[in-house]
């Protein structure tokens, strides 16, 4: 597949990276809502999936912060991020364990002030800095900021893209190095760098071979992120007694298709009517404190916009 680096090329991909982590995220949301047991799938998912989805979730809301900020305000960033920690507080009432909230702070507290600095190899290099602090002392929410920052310093430099079968390389075995060692250790810091590899391995490895039918796939499904993300979280909350009453855990992988299948049909279904997610919509439309059109006049509608740069 020839990619021709353009911008909505590029948008394009990210939508499908996008996609790619809201399916990955669902799984390990759905597993770590339930009874957790030491069966093949417990193991499974801990080894090779927890924590590898949330990064790639995070480096890409560093990379929609820059899209943001090409045709907007700063101001206009602040409502977005406001009204985000709003929709994440209403989903905190039904769901223990909610980013949105810390998605919005960080992007106040870190990405905005980020904005200021010289672009590039000096944000980057404060995001590695920051994801080695966060490891040092704990990992989990902290290492937000830090992919934040990787996220916008990457985007700024747009490395080539010859460079990316090299990196993969580098990340797949350095994942299973370091999951090797955590296997032996179980020391958490290991777990964590691990994790970001596997995240980097995920994505660099889906864009190597992003093509048109996985594109059709995952591309719907990352521009209604917000949207899915969110409905995802009601369903594991709603079939948590039947997922727990399963000592094999099957129901866990079961659960995650069967939705994930639904979101990408529903998806694609939505996005053949309207511009954005319902949640999307709302989104934008509280950003901005009036009604955005949503509803598109026909398959060929000319004012079609680029996917939207944030979490949707």
């Amino acid at each position: 597949m020839v990619v021709h680096l353009v911008p909505l090329t590029r948008i394009r991909e990210l939508d499908a990276l996008r996609g790619f982590a809201v399916g990955g995220i669902m799984l390990v949301n759905t597993w770590q809502h339930s009874t957790k047991q030491q069966t093949g799938v417990d193991l499974t998912v801990e080894a090779l999936f927890q924590s590898r989805f949330y990064p790639i979730f995070s480096l890409l809301f560093g990379i929609s912060f820059m899209l943001f900020l090409r045709g907007n305000s700063r101001w206009a960033l602040l409502s977005r991020l406001f009204w985000l920690f709003c929709i994440g507080l209403v989903q905190r009432t039904f769901y223990e364990g909610e980013v949105l909230t810390d998605y919005a702070f960080y992007g106040a507290l870190v990405l905005l002030p980020a904005s200021f600095l010289a672009p590039g190899l000096p944000v980057l290099l404060l995001g590695l800095g920051a994801l080695v602090w966060a490891v040092v002392v704990g990992g989990g929410a902290l290492l937000i900021p830090g992919l934040f920052l990787v996220g916008m310093g990457l985007w700024q430099l747009r490395p080539p893209r010859w460079l990316l079968l090299p990196s993969f390389a580098v990340a797949a075995t350095a994942t299973v190095l370091l999951t090797l060692a955590w296997s032996v250790t179980h020391a958490w810091a290991t777990y964590s760098v691990a994790a970001l590899a596997g995240a980097a391995a995920y994505s660099l490895g889906l864009l190597l071979v992003l093509g048109p039918w996985s594109a059709a796939v995952l591309e719907p499904l990352g521009r209604m992120a917000l949207t899915n993300y969110v409905s995802g979280t009601a369903i594991i909350i709603l079939a948590g007694p039947l997922v727990n009453a399963d000592t094999t855990r099957w129901s866990v992988v079961g659960l995650t298709v069967v939705t994930v299948a639904a979101q990408v049909l529903l998806s694609r279904w939505w996005l053949a009517r309207f511009r954005y997610g319902p949640l999307e919509w709302a989104w934008r439309c509280l950003t901005w404190f009036r009604r955005v059109p949503n509803r598109l006049e026909s398959g060929r509608d000319q004012n079609r916009p680029l996917p939207d740069p944030g979490l949707s």
